[in-house]
């Protein structure tokens, strides 16, 4: 029988509440738990087929994937066909529509449609929390882009990695929240999240008070979603974000993502709160500034971003949905 190539696309997600640290390097089990918002706007599209290649091939935006990134890609399908108990080796076409490696979770929402099309395309059914678990194992963001909205990723405490999964606790539609994403760079970022994590973990004197003082910012999170509070999830998510680039300021040698206009960009976000429109920053590992606002906002908060220097353009992204099929041929 003709194999079937199966097409699925994923949103990425912007954690809240940041992880910055891993228990087990291995099997990507986090050393916190976190909390995300899963975009509609951008995001990953990937078709994956078995068939009867000799090797695996992996086309990334167009083109032949660098070794690097495909090596991962094999080695995450090696998990899949060895769940589904094939041999063949498969093609791989990824298109992301945010840059590869800068900062604004390409791998998260790489792995999550990943996992999706892998999994169907090999002839297997798992569920969302099984999905989320297989496709940690690539990235460990990417557990949370299989769900849409706000999600949540638990830690866990099974040496094994089954209970590091996420769980979605509010869907796309049930808060008009925006995420207004000011890009301050192009190119990939100078450090990798995985090795930065590592560094940060093994010389930074902040890194056991970071990991201390994550559940408390969870906590504070869950109660602000509960009661759609915007301000109260906004400052969790402000300090959780500076505090998690504190730790990593303190690594030896310094892991600094920031540039210039991420320090005006933040200033411009200050400015506007204090003028009175609630807007919040989150900043991942690079050096792109989010600002979380309330959805009558979004264009006046992008106006304000935009005109930052150092600001090449502003994307405003809503909640989106989880990880999906959108076609299998």
């Amino acid at each position: 029988m003709r194999p079937h190539a199966v097409t699925a696309v994923a949103g990425t997600n912007i954690a809240l509440v940041k992880y910055w640290g891993k228990r087990d390097v291995a099997l990507n089990l986090p050393a916190t738990g976190s909390l995300s918002l899963t975009l509609d706007r951008l995001g990953t599209r990937t078709t994956v087929v078995f068939d009867d290649g000799a090797a695996d091939r992996v086309y990334l935006d167009g083109a032949e994937a660098a070794p690097a990134f495909a090596s991962r890609v094999s080695a995450f399908l090696d998990r899949v066909r060895a769940r589904a108990g094939i041999d063949a080796r498969a093609r791989v076409v990824t298109e992301n529509s945010v840059p590869t490696a800068a900062g604004l979770a390409s791998s998260a929402s790489g792995f999550a449609a990943l996992a999706v099309a892998a999994t169907q395309a090999a002839g297997l059914a798992l569920s969302p929390t099984e999905l989320s678990e297989l496709a940690r194992l690539g990235s460990g963001s990417a557990a949370r882009s299989i769900f849409g909205g706000l999600v949540e990723m638990a830690r866990g405490e099974r040496a094994d990695g089954r209970d590091a999964v996420a769980h979605p606790i509010a869907g796309a539609e049930d808060w008009p929240l925006r995420l207004v994403i000011a890009v301050t760079a192009h190119g990939p970022k100078a450090i990798g999240s995985t090795a930065a994590m590592e560094r940060t973990a093994k010389t930074s004197p902040f890194y056991e008070a970071w990991v201390r003082g994550v559940e408390a910012d969870l906590v504070a999170a869950r109660a602000a979603i509960a009661g759609r509070d915007l301000a109260a999830l906004g400052v969790v998510a402000e300090h959780s974000a500076l505090r998690m680039h504190a730790t990593a300021l303190a690594a030896e040698p310094a892991i600094f993502y920031w540039t210039p206009a991420t320090l005006a960009a933040i200033e411009a976000v200050r400015s506007l709160r204090a003028a009175g429109t609630q807007t919040f920053v989150t900043i991942d590992a690079g050096p792109h500034v989010k600002a979380l606002c309330a959805a009558a906002d979004a264009e006046a908060v992008a106006a304000a971003l935009a005109v930052v220097p150092g600001v090449s353009r502003t994307i405003i992204a809503a909640p989106g949905p989880g990880a999906r099929v959108l076609e299998v041929t």
